[in-house]
């Protein structure tokens, strides 16, 4: 349910996708996403008439009525044009001025039992009272109300109202003042007023991330890469630096410490679904027809002879493993050391080294994976960790060799979209993103667990070693430190 007093239309569509467990930063996006979301809906939309854009909302309701299961119940007056519009498309109506409506020996008694107790009626909607152009009083004020002001301006107000409506399906959440400015300091593009990042950095002091950068739509120092579909951490020969793969499948090398351009590449694979480095550099590349690709261009060429390399002419550890993937259809990739390990739509995921092993981890299609590295004890042997995500809104994980833990690592009421996972001098953390927008970064060890929002979908995540994440989405691409 989302009272409409007041409310823009943005703000509307943020409201409901929060409540139902989606993303959306437009009405066609809400509808496109509670399309393919088959559950049984009601919405309840009380007072429209009263919102900033009553027809505009009108045409929203319109198109969430066209979904077969989806049923709304919308609150308007009598002879308003939202009246006119929804009586004209067949919409089924209940006139409460009608006396038989109403229990009027019920009426009656409730008269007398509340007497003069009665509240007062409500004051119309005033006006949102606040200075668009400071962040403090931004963050702290009614977050629908600023986004009603926002959206009905046309002053940027030195970039907080792009922000802001970049942001806002985070930023509308319940939250503390510090959270939101942290928000906003993420989607403040780099041609905002620049007093507005060291205020926004100093009122989120208090909120459990620090942001190390952000590069968003439009930026041009450094340049924002494009949309994200996958992230991979560098190690080894990439040490320090940051894969990053467009919707075009286009591959940038990025420095991890602030984002700017080292490298890029355009493999043959197109769409690029997922990605994971090996040690010798090689970039394993999932596209969009589920199947695994290497990528060399990054490998470190040997040093010897031409002899050596002529003895040493076998196949190569990376050749060795998409060989072994390429007979399967999968959905979810990820690597660690010399192993490699994929899913499929059916939630089994496998697990490739010297061997190969497989189990069924999921109640459908395997969406995410990542893996850690786990020393045995101070003889320097690991073993790995595989933490898988689903379609079932679990999160697993699975040592092969060994039975996965029954218990999930953490699950919600929505699908899993990303996961990263990495071993920092804290102990090893797992980040989860989540469909609903949430990202979950959970030390493992502690069980200390942080959340943050970006306000559009999680494509992609990365965990460094210092304990860095990366969040990539299609409007930006954010580095975030836990303090």
């Amino acid at each position: 349910m989302v009272p409409l007093e007041g409310q823009s239309v943005r703000g509307t569509v943020w409201a409901l996708a929060d409540q139902l467990g989606v993303v959306a930063r437009a009405p066609g996006e809400l509808v496109e996403a509670l399309g393919a979301d088959t559950r049984r809906t009601v919405v309840v939309l009380p007072d429209l008439d009263s919102s900033h854009s009553p027809e505009a909302l009108t045409e929203l309701v319109l198109m969430l009525a066209e979904l077969a299961h989806a049923r709304l119940i919308v609150e308007v007056r009598s002879g308003s044009r939202a009246h006119e519009l929804l009586t004209g498309n067949r919409a089924a109506e209940l006139d409460l001025d009608l006396e038989q409506w109403t229990d009027w020996a019920r009426y009656e008694a409730w008269r007398a039992e509340s007497g003069e107790n009665r509240a007062p009626a409500p004051e119309p909607h005033e006006p949102l009272r606040v200075d668009l152009d400071d962040p403090a009083a931004v963050c702290a004020a009614d977050a629908l109300l600023v986004s009603a002001a926002y959206e009905n301006e046309s002053d940027d107000h030195g970039g907080l109202r792009a922000a802001w409506l970049r942001a806002g399906q985070s930023l509308i959440r319940d939250q503390a003042p510090p959270d939101r400015a942290l928000v906003l300091l993420t989607a403040l593009g780099d041609g905002a007023d620049p007093r507005l990042g060291p205020a926004l950095a100093s009122l989120a002091e208090a909120a459990p991330w620090r942001a190390v950068w952000s590069r968003g739509r439009g930026d041009l120092t450094p340049p924002w890469p494009g949309p994200v579909a996958a992230l991979a951490s560098g190690s080894g020969p990439l040490d320090g630096q940051l894969l990053t793969a467009d919707h075009l499948g286009t591959v940038r090398l990025l420095n991890a410490a602030d984002a700017s351009a080292n490298d890029r590449r355009t493999p043959l694979s197109g769409r690029i679904a997922a990605m994971a480095e090996l040690p010798d550099g090689s970039v394993l590349v999932l596209d969009g027809s589920g199947r695994v690709r290497a990528e060399r261009a990054w490998v470190a060429r040997p040093a010897g002879s031409g002899i050596e390399a002529l003895l040493n002419d076998g196949p190569t550890q990376t050749e060795r493993l998409t060989e072994a993937m390429e007979k399967y259809e999968v959905t979810a990739l990820t690597a660690v050391g010399g192993m490699a390990a994929v899913g499929d739509a059916t939630g089994t995921v496998r697990a490739f080294d010297d061997g190969s092993a497989a189990v069924r981890m999921h109640k459908g299609r395997v969406t995410a994976l990542a893996a850690l590295e786990v020393p045995l004890g101070e003889n320097g042997t690991t073993a790995p960790l595989i933490y898988s995500g689903g379609a079932d809104g679990t999160v697993r994980v699975w040592s092969p060799g060994d039975e996965p833990l029954a218990t999930p690592v953490t699950e919600a009421p929505c699908p899993v979209v990303a996961l990263a996972a990495a071993f920092t001098p804290d102990g090893p953390v797992l980040a989860v993103g989540w469909r609903d927008g949430r990202v979950e970064y959970r030390a493992l060890e502690s069980g200390r667990t942080s959340t943050f929002c970006p306000g559009s979908p999680v494509r992609a995540l990365s965990a460094t070693a210092r304990g860095d994440l990366m969040i990539g989405t299609d409007e930006s691409l954010i580095c975030l430190r836990p303090q």
